[in-house]
């Protein structure tokens, strides 16, 4: 079988990698099981021909005989060292033969089915059918060979949403990338012929349901479904996450995300609630689990250096997604609006009131409206803050090591030394319980150097060589000795106008990895939206960008929308919702009128995040007009 789940019978072409060969004649290499069909027999005719020819490969799509598929160009490259060209692979649903339950019958289940196919077949392209068709010829001059590889969004520890893969009542269709070969300018119509009957194998083997593993494929789905409906459970259960007894929370590495072993580590510690914190819940599939209920309110997470505590919250952060079987967190689950919130020196802030929490700036600088290319520690994290809650955030998870401290607490010396009509910071400390009283919206906070925030804590638990221990009661005793601070009204959470002006794009769009987008002449800095984990994530939220930049969200007129409410229609557009299981609503970003082969769903959060973060943007107070003074 191969590791995604197939049943390995595809075939795959003979021949697998191909070498230069400088300028020897051109001759018709050993071809993929089974007759040519017509699109293979056309791409032969086009050896040697000049590479725009292949545009001729658009158009109402390719029958491949006898397979019960069809392959449409939807973009064609215009040389080989261009981006490589888009093509679908699809297949009837009568042919393909998935049961209804797995395609129509929920949002998770399709999710699940397209992640399973999606990674069967990037395993049949990377050679488990016999030859590795993700390999690229490059090199050898301008004359030798190039390209020839193709490419499948594959997906990693998450089971997310995404446009690879897509399956409906109609139909399942897979979108891929594939570098049309060629000689200089020169196509290689052979080796396309070659490479195309390796793809149709891959397609065979994995987006039929007889060519999978039919097992593994219902616990895939399963799995995934249960986590689903944990997630789900939370708020009748009053909480903001669960773990469950015996996660595996340590990864490998800080690059790898896969689970940590006993190999990587003998000391390697599962997960176990303290009883006092330790619930049941009961899953469709996997019955009863047992893991630790994180209550809605305020959770502080305490410990040494190195015990395991930002590793517990980091596991929290990611628990708003689900997990591949194996993970090791797939019963780790957050709320979906949780938020992880963090100092960020340096980025932009636009017209945001910060107000709750930072006030009196020296020279009479306003906080309702404040703005700033070139925030500090304190006022980004401030801001970071109000603007998850302005567009939902429901949680937030905060991490000591990551955060401003003078935004954080502020000691009785210091108190001493520089008076409170001095200093314009509201500590969280004093906001952490009036922001879950006033506006419903929870903390787990990570803390190793101070326990100011023990008197405000519903619970505290302290991480110890990775055991996680129930130490409220403790906590609360040692906080009594102390003078508590004093909770302080939150106050209101500010609306802001989205503006048209500054949203466009001067220039190409490109997610150059995870954590930056190119978009024109800016770029969108998200190393410190820590939530994003797949770069195609990063590539959707460029094309939101955009199309937002289109203006058609935005309403007629100049004077914009509230964001919050731009954020929510553009979420329900991406995520097709009131739309039948299986429509694809992330298609309607493409700047193309073809189907994007490498987009991810990313959550409003990170949407709203990136626009605040794009420094051309420009906002206004809500109720203010576009010309008023105040839109900055």
């Amino acid at each position: 079988k191969g590791k995604g789940g197939g049943k390995g019978d595809g075939g795959g072409g003979g021949g697998g990698s191909w070498r230069d060969e400088g300028s020897a004649p051109a001759s018709a290499p050993k071809r993929s099981s089974g007759p040519l069909s017509g699109l293979q027999r056309k791409l032969q005719e086009m050896e040697g021909r000049q590479y725009p020819c292949y545009k001729d490969l658009q158009g109402a799509g390719w029958d491949i005989e006898t397979r019960n598929m069809k392959v449409f160009f939807d973009r064609v490259q215009g040389d080989s060292y261009a981006p490589p060209s888009w093509l679908r692979a699809r297949v009837p649903m009568s042919a393909a033969g998935f049961p209804a339950a797995f395609v129509t019958q929920s949002r998770v289940r399709n999710t699940a089915l397209c992640d399973f196919v999606t990674r069967v077949l990037s395993d049949l392209l990377r050679g488990g059918g016999g030859t590795d068709w993700t390999q690229t010829v490059t090199g050898g001059g301008w004359s030798s060979s190039k390209g020839g590889d193709i490419q499948v969004d594959t997906p990693g520890q998450y089971v997310l949403e995404r446009s690879s893969v897509v399956a409906n009542a109609d139909y399942i269709e897979a979108r891929l990338t594939i570098a049309l070969p060629a000689r200089g300018r020169t196509i290689e119509g052979y080796r396309a012929a070659e490479i195309v009957g390796g793809l149709c194998d891959a397609v065979k083997g994995a987006l039929f349901y007889d060519s999978l593993d039919s097992k593994a494929l219902q616990s895939h789905i399963d799995a995934v479904e249960d986590q689903d409906a944990l997630r789900r459970q939370l708020p009748k259960l009053g909480l903001v996450a669960f773990v469950g007894n015996g996660a595996i929370l340590p990864r490998k590495s800080g690059v790898d995300d896969r689970p940590m072993t006993k190999k990587d580590s003998p000391n390697l510690v599962l997960f176990k609630s303290p009883e006092s914190m330790e619930i049941t819940v009961t899953l469709p599939h996997a019955g009863e689990v047992t893991g630790m209920a994180i209550k809605k309110g305020i959770t502080v997470i305490v410990g040494g250096g190195f015990h395991g505590k930002s590793t517990l919250l980091q596991a929290l952060q990611l628990g708003i997604y689900n997990k591949v079987p194996g993970d090791g967190r797939e019963y780790v689950v957050c709320e979906p609006g949780a938020v992880k919130i963090r100092a960020e020196d340096g980025r932009s802030v636009k017209c945001t009131d910060i107000s709750p929490f930072i006030n009196n700036l020296p020279f009479g600088k306003a906080t309702t409206q404040f703005t700033t290319g070139d925030a500090s520690g304190s006022t980004s994290q401030a801001a970071n803050i109000v603007e998850a809650v302005e567009v939902g955030a429901s949680s937030l998870l905060v991490d000591e090591d990551t955060c401003a401290t003078n935004f954080m607490i502020r000691d009785e010396k210091m108190k001493a030394l520089v008076a409170p009509d001095k200093e314009p910071i509201t500590a969280f400390v004093l906001k952490v319980r009036s922001i879950f009283e006033e506006h419903n919206i929870s903390t787990v906070l990570v803390v190793g150097g101070s326990g100011d925030f023990f008197a405000v804590a519903d619970a505290v638990v302290m991480m110890d060589e990775y055991a996680a221990i129930d130490v409220t009661d403790r906590a609360r005793e040692i906080g009594k000795k102390s003078s508590p601070p004093a909770s302080i009204p939150f106050g209101k959470v500010s609306r802001r106008r989205l503006l048209k002006k500054g949203l466009a794009a001067d220039g190409k769009v490109n997610a150059r990895n995870l954590r930056c987008i190119q978009y024109g002449e800016t770029e969108v800095e998200l190393s410190c939206v820590e939530q994003l984990v797949e770069t195609s994530q990063a590539r959707a939220i460029g094309d939101c960008l955009q199309l937002l930049g289109d203006g058609h969200l935005l309403g007629s007129g100049s004077a914009g929308r509230p964001l919050a409410d731009v954020m929510e229609d553009l979420e329900k557009q991406i995520r097709a919702d009131g739309k039948p299981v299986g429509e694809q609503g992330l298609d309607t970003l493409s700047r193309f009128r073809e189907p994007c082969p490498f987009y991810v769903m990313p959550r409003r959060l990170e949407i709203a995040a990136a626009v605040n973060r794009l420094r051309t943007a420009e906002m206004a107070p809500d109720g203010a007009s576009a010309g008023d003074s105040s839109a900055w």
